[in-house]
């Protein structure tokens, strides 16, 4: 449980300590409140990999209650899983979230780049299945659930973890890293495939609800035929097919609707990203690059931060009064807790 009144504190001083940058016009500064959705919404569709149907609702929760999944289908062990970096089991895939009594949700970065693109702090998203809908394979209809429910500021400061010193990973010729940045999440990803198709792809977007929308929400996932034909061999992919994911076969985009963006495979790496980055348990402030990403190097990457205290601190997000962007010009430690 978190100490609400030295939190208060904190955030207290942290905003008598603020410096206004020389020569700009001053502001006030405000902590920004976290969000929920405004109320219930549930959508229905099929899991990627079983081909199962699956109904998925998303419910408001309490301030500072974070985001978790619960399994409905569950009822005879612990069905509650928490949507976060050290609960994640798998990531061959897709990002696989567990708990201790075995109990598993598949197919969870797109749901969790909708929630963090568009602000959501506080859910409760229950599942009948193992496996989150994959709708058209991006995360379009997700935000088109969220918006339709609306979103609502509660009565509590959301908290950042703010990066404070690089973090790289490498393996082979993938590496990722979290630098520090003065505000805001920036995603800088990068492709290169041995495809005439995709090619190499570079894609930087600085994250807001409105870039999320803009830029990244409708691209979708991605594969080759060979490698769609070989998954299905193995009882995988099941429910894959050309409404929820894009095929390249040799020098041929099979969709009969083509690419919706030119880069929209980066541009689908970059929206893995941002829902990987989610289960850091609260938004980062810093700059994500990633040079041939995977779920897999997203998390490595989460595990390295993490272990590595003096590489970030937990602080709350503050904002210009009257904007929505975050401005933080504070430098004072709010590291209440950990996550």
């Amino acid at each position: 449980m978190k100490d609400a009144s030295l939190e208060d504190a904190a955030l207290s001083s942290m905003i008598e300590d603020a410096q206004v940058v020389p020569g700009r016009r001053p502001w006030p500064l405000a902590a920004r409140a976290c969000r929920t959705l405004a109320g219930p919404v549930t959508v229905s569709g099929i899991g990627l990999h079983s081909g199962a149907p699956v109904t998925m609702t998303v419910l408001p929760a309490g301030a500072d209650s974070g985001l978790w999944f619960r399994r409905s289908d569950v009822q005879d062990r612990d069905p509650m899983i928490p949507a976060r970096w050290n609960h994640v089991v798998d990531t061959r895939l897709c990002t696989v979230l567990g708990n201790a009594a075995g109990v598993t949700v598949s197919t969870v970065e797109h749901l969790m780049a909708a929630l963090a693109g568009l602000g959501i702090d506080n859910a409760e998203i229950v599942v009948d299945g193992p496996e989150v809908p994959v709708m058209d394979g991006s995360s379009a209809a997700f935000v088109t659930l969220i918006e339709a429910a609306g979103t609502i500021a509660q009565a509590a400061p959301r908290h950042a973890i703010r990066i404070t010193d690089t973090i790289t990973v490498r393996e082979g010729d993938c590496e990722v890293s979290l630098r520090p940045a003065p505000r805001g999440l920036t995603i800088d990803a990068e492709i290169d495939f041995d495809s005439p198709v995709i090619g190499r792809q570079r894609r930087v977007v600085q994250v807001s609800p409105r870039a999320f929308r803009e830029e990244l929400a409708d691209s979708r996932t991605f594969g080759f035929r060979h490698e769609v034909d070989a998954m299905r061999a193995m009882g995988l992919a099941r429910g894959g097919s050309l409404d929820n994911a894009v095929v390249i076969d040799g020098e041929t985009v099979m969709n009969a609707d083509g690419l919706r963006h030119a880069d929209e495979f980066v541009r689908h790496k970059a929206l893995d990203a941002l829902g990987d980055l989610a289960l850091a348990g609260h938004p980062i402030v810093g700059v994500y690059q990633g040079f041939r990403p995977s779920h897999r190097m997203n998390n490595l990457l989460l595990r390295a931060l993490f272990e590595q205290a003096d590489a970030w601190r937990f602080e709350p997000a503050l904002m210009s009064g009257g904007h929505g962007d975050t401005r933080s010009r504070v430098d004072a430690d709010g590291g209440l807790r950990r996550a």
